[in-house]
């Protein structure tokens, strides 16, 4: 009976970190890795790329977080003229889902004016993290 009572004690520790842990990488900014970025003409996919960011935001459907982190990204657009915020739904750009690796929605791709990710962000955005991704300098490397 004492191992059973061990051994759940052990799962409800376990389930505790793991929570704490996703919940902190919520909306983190990750800068992209030093892998060649993926050369994609966005202007054919009718995102007009913003004189300093674009939020390019990977959404689906039913998908409440992507509710909650399109109208955060909306009011940091709407304080600053030189970036801009697009929405592409995943069942309808898989082609760019598998491009870019997207494993989850929300996930925001930060691209510089010419196009490339410089960072990008997974999960329920919030206007701190937005707000960071947008001071990330071109060409940074995690």
């Amino acid at each position: 009976m004492v191992w059973r009572i061990v051994i759940l004690l052990a799962l409800l520790g376990a389930s505790v970190l793991l929570g704490v842990w996703w919940q902190r990488r919520q909306g983190v900014v990750r800068l992209r890795d030093a892998q060649p970025a993926a050369a994609v003409d966005w202007s054919a996919r009718g995102i007009v790329l913003g004189d300093h960011r674009t939020f390019v935001q990977f959404s689906s459907e039913f998908c409440s977080p992507c509710r909650h982190t399109a109208r955060v990204l909306d009011e940091v657009v709407a304080a600053r003229t030189d970036v801009t915020h697009r929405e592409m739904d995943v069942d309808e750009h898989h082609d760019l889902v598998r491009t870019f690796g997207i494993l989850r929605t929300p996930t925001v791709l930060v691209l510089d004016p010419a196009g490339r990710e410089v960072a990008r962000m997974s999960g329920s955005v919030s206007r701190a993290h937005a707000l960071e991704a947008l001071d990330v300098p071109a060409g940074s490397v995690a």
